[in-house]
C-alpha cells in the first residue's frame, strides 16, 4: 500500500551568483525586500521572529527560523497556521547557486491542503524568479506585487 504524501510547495531555481551571496538575498531583508516583501522588522537569525510585510496587500506574518546553517539550509515557520519552509542552497559550478524552497504542513481538508500548496509554490516560483532577476541583472521585476492587482477578481 502506498502511503499518501503530505501536500507540499516546491519550487527551484538555478542562480548563477556565488552561494553565499544568494543566501544573504534571503536573509538580509534590504536584499530580499527588492524581490519578495515590502518590508522587515529584522535580518533572519535563528530564535529571532521577524516579521514580514506585504504592504501592497495589507498583510504580514511572523517569520521564526528553527534552523540556520550558513550558505547551506535555512528551517523557518511561518503563517497562520503555521507551515514549515525550507530553503536548501547548493553551490554550483561557475559560481552559480541552486535554491530549493519547500513549503509543507497545511492546515485544513485534503483539498484546502492541496489549495495552499498550489498557492505557496506559484509564489516561491515568483520569489525565486525575482530573486534571479536581481541577482543576476539588477532588474526588480515586481513580481509579488503584479501577481495579485487591484481589480483583477480572485480565483
Amino acid at each position: 500500500m502506498e502511503v499518501a504524501k503530505t501536500p507540499t510547495a516546491e519550487a527551484g531555481m538555478l542562480i548563477r551568483r556565488p552561494v553565499s551571496e544568494v543566501f544573504e538575498a534571503i536573509v538580509d531583508p534590504a536584499i530580499t525586500t527588492k524581490f519578495w516583501f515590502t518590508h522587515s522588522s529584522g535580518r533572519l537569525d535563528s530564535g529571532k521572529p521577524v516579521q514580514w510585510e506585504w504592504r501592497m496587500y495589507g498583510v504580514s506574518t511572523t517569520v521564526e527560523v528553527s534552523e540556520i546553517v550558513t550558505n547551506k539550509k535555512i528551517v523557518m515557520q511561518w503563517s497562520d497556521p503555521p507551515t514549515t519552509v525550507v530553503w536548501t542552497f547548493t553551490e554550483m559550478p561557475g559560481n552559480a547557486t541552486f535554491i530549493e524552497v519547500r513549503n509543507f504542513g497545511f492546515a485544513g481538508s485534503g483539498d484546502e491542503q492541496v489549495k495552499e500548496a498550489v498557492g505557496s509554490t506559484d509564489g516561491f516560483a515568483l520569489v525565486l524568479a525575482g530573486a534571479k532577476a536581481w541577482l543576476e541583472q539588477g532588474l526588480t521585476l515586481g513580481l509579488i506585487g503584479d501577481r495579485h492587482p487591484k481589480g483583477v477578481p480572485a480565483n
